[in-house]
C-alpha cells in the first residue's frame, strides 16, 4: 500500500485506472474527470466497520456529519470507548437506536475476537463476509464496504449499494433502471478491478468522496 501520513491508497490503483480506461470508454471519461483523486483507506478495521454502520441507509454527507460528532464526543472511536458509552450518549451524536445496538455489538466482537481479526487480511472475501455477517447489524453490504475500504480488496461489486446502481443507471442507461443481469454484465467487464469501478460510480454522484 502507498502511504502518506495516515492515508492509504490501494497499491493497485494506477494499474486499475489504466486497465479500466482501456476496457470501458464511459468509465474512462469519469476517471479522467477526477484525475489525481483516489480512494482513501484508514488502516483501522474497527473504524472502517463503525463508519460503515454509521453510513447505513443515509447519505455520505449525513454519515460524515454523524461520524464527526461521534469522533469529537469520544475523542477517539475505539471498541472500548464505544462499549462503555451509554446508549443515550451515542444517540445524542446522531446514531439511531438500532445503530447504537449495532455499534455496541461490533465493539464487543472486537474486544473478544482479537486473534480472529488478525487473520482477516489472509482470508478470502467470502469467508470474511461470513464472519462479519455473524455480527448483529452487519449485513452483506457493510461487509463489502469493509472489504473495499478496510482491506483494499480490488474486485468487490456491491450489488446492494444504491449509489452504485444509481451511477450505473445514469452513465449506462440514461438514468433508467436496468435488469440485474445487465448490471452484472457491466461489472464483469470491470474484472478484476470492480472495486475501482464502483468507487468511480460513487465519485461521479456525490461531491463528497465516499470513505469508510
Amino acid at each position: 500500500m502507498a502511504r502518506k501520513s495516515s492515508i492509504i491508497t490501494p497499491d493497485y490503483w494506477d494499474e486499475a485506472k489504466a486497465f479500466l480506461s482501456k476496457k470501458d470508454k464511459r468509465l474512462k471519461k469519469i476517471i479522467d474527470s477526477y484525475e489525481g483523486e483516489a480512494m482513501v483507506m484508514r488502516g483501522e478495521p474497527f473504524v472502517t466497520l463503525a463508519r460503515s454502520i454509521t453510513g447505513q441507509q443515509i447519505s455520505v454527507k449525513a454519515a460524515d456529519s454523524v461520524w464527526n460528532k461521534l469522533a469529537a464526543g469520544l475523542a477517539k472511536v475505539t471498541p472500548e470507548k464505544i462499549a462503555n458509552a451509554p446508549a443515550e450518549e451515542l444517540r445524542s451524536y446522531g446514531l439511531s437506536g438500532s445503530k447504537v445496538i449495532y455499534m455496541h455489538a461490533l465493539a464487543m466482537y472486537f474486544m473478544e475476537n482479537k486473534k480472529i481479526i488478525k487473520t482477516w487480511p489472509a482470508l478470502p472475501d467470502e469467508e470474511i463476509i461470513r464472519q462479519l455477517t455473524g455480527i448483529k447489524g452487519i449485513g452483506v453490504w457493510t461487509a463489502e464496504m469493509f472489504l473495499i475500504f478496510g482491506l483494499g480488496r480490488p474486485d468487490i461489486f456491491p450489488l446492494l449499494d444504491l449509489g452504485l446502481l444509481k451511477g450505473i443507471y445514469r452513465h449506462y442507461n440514461n438514468s433508467e433502471k436496468m435488469e440485474k443481469t445487465a448490471i452484472i454484465a457491466i461489472g464483469e467487464a470491470w474484472r478484476p478491478y470492480r472495486s475501482l469501478g464502483t468507487w468511480y460510480m460513487w465519485r461521479a454522484l456525490d461531491p463528497v468522496p465516499v470513505s469508510y
